[in-house]
């Protein structure tokens, strides 16, 4: 298995991500080819996704969604590989924070935050760039790749230009070690949290969804203010990254309040443009439990 992953990384990864971004685009347009009109990848999931959350939508509104989101899946594929080589130069040419005034603010406040947002256009590429533009210490949490060669590759890509990453199964070890740095720490809202977590019920995307409250519980357990970050796609391989502010004082809200805002914030980003959120994750595996009388 450790041979395959070398001989997959470094005659396949490394020799595709050293390619212009030209040409890399059309790889994406040949595995867009591939994975959606010839083997069908994900495609019941992303289906069955689309018109539940769309419920009122016309089969060829549904079809025009898919379609588009899987042109940019593919194309999130070859910019994440593109990560692997790519110089911080290239890549803060491609993904611009341009109003800072809020995070520096706060860091002057000498308050550390909590970042969150969802799977939305191209985190990947964000995570990588983000140190650059935030003064706070940036911490970003992760689930470790099964494929250990992998895991050390990809986290290498990830951190290179500053990030500090954070397995989730030490998150709270993580922020009791990092309680006397001024840190961003980063939450992705969107996840399907297993039975074992605790979770907060509301309806997203016109389904009963459980939403994960790491975000809110650290925010109120350490009153970090709460930002949500939005990634807006400009053109093909280009983003902006906007910052908004959604509680300064976590501590004087009531249970489920963050939750709830930055859950409506995610949604009513994905209802503008849907074929930016990430489709193919089964986000509702999660049941409500029927308690009997």
């Amino acid at each position: 298995m450790k041979v395959f992953s070398f001989l997959i990384y470094y005659f396949l990864l490394i020799p595709l991500s050293l390619l212009p971004y030209s040409v890399l685009y059309l790889f994406s347009d040949l595995l867009y080819f591939l994975l959606y009109k010839i083997f069908n990848y994900r495609q019941k999931v992303v289906r069955k996704n689309l018109k539940n959350s769309f419920p009122l939508y016309s089969k060829t509104q549904i079809a025009e969604i898919e379609k588009k989101f899987y042109s940019h899946f593919c194309d999130i594929i070859v910019e994440s590989i593109k990560l692997f080589t790519i110089s911080e130069k290239q890549l803060s040419a491609r993904i611009l924070f341009a109003d800072r005034e809020l995070i520096n603010d706060l860091y002057k406040k000498n308050k550390s935050i909590i970042f969150c947002g969802g799977h939305y256009n191209n985190w990947e590429m964000l995570g990588a760039i983000i140190q650059k533009y935030i003064p706070h210490t940036a911490i970003g949490i992760y689930a470790p790749l099964e494929n250990s060669f992998f895991n050390k590759k990809f986290i290498k890509s990830r951190t290179k230009f500053g990030l500090k990453l954070l397995s989730m199964k030490k998150v709270k070890e993580g922020f009791e070690e990092n309680k006397t740095l001024l840190t961003a720490t980063f939450f992705a809202t969107d996840q399907s949290p297993t039975y074992s977590k605790n979770v907060y019920w509301t309806q997203f995307l016109n389904q009963e969804t459980a939403v994960y409250t790491g975000t809110e519980y650290f925010a109120k357990t350490y009153n970090f203010p709460v930002v949500f970050g939005y990634i807006t796609k400009t053109k093909r391989g280009f983003y902006d990254f906007k910052a908004e502010l959604i509680c300064e004082n976590p501590k004087s809200t009531k249970v489920g309040e963050i939750t709830e805002l930055h859950t409506r914030i995610l949604e009513k980003q994905i209802l503008n443009e849907p074929q930016y959120w990430l489709w193919t994750h089964k986000r509702w595996k999660r049941k409500k439990e029927i308690k009997n009388p």
